[in-house]
């Protein structure tokens, strides 16, 4: 059980990792004439965890119209992707104690 709640964790942690490069990218590039941001989505992998899908949703603007990023939108967005980073940094945690209290008891 604590092996399967390191291997969630870990892939928590990648995914919202991936997600806080893309917000990171999208915010970097808000002043870009014609870029567009990346859209982040979440999707469960079939043996426990998460992925991160990132996506570029519509067409290019043109060269004179500015970012289609949103600011207030990635700051939200950077604060549930750091929360969810850190939780998955707390479940990596209590299975390393859980699983340290196992080999303990076997010892």
């Amino acid at each position: 059980m604590s092996v399967s709640a390191l291997n969630s964790g870990l892939s928590g942690l990648k995914a919202y990792s991936r997600a806080l490069d893309s917000s990171g990218h999208n915010v970097a590039n808000a002043s870009t004439s014609g870029f567009v941001p990346q859209q982040v989505s979440f999707q469960e992998q079939p043996a426990g965890g998460v992925i991160a899908n990132i996506s570029r949703e519509g067409s290019s603007l043109a060269s004179q119209e500015l970012s289609g990023t949103d600011l207030t939108s990635e700051i939200v967005q950077s604060i549930h992707f750091k929360t969810g980073f850190d939780l998955s940094a707390k479940i990596i945690k209590t299975a390393d104690e859980l699983l340290g209290t196992l080999i303990d008891i076997k010892a």
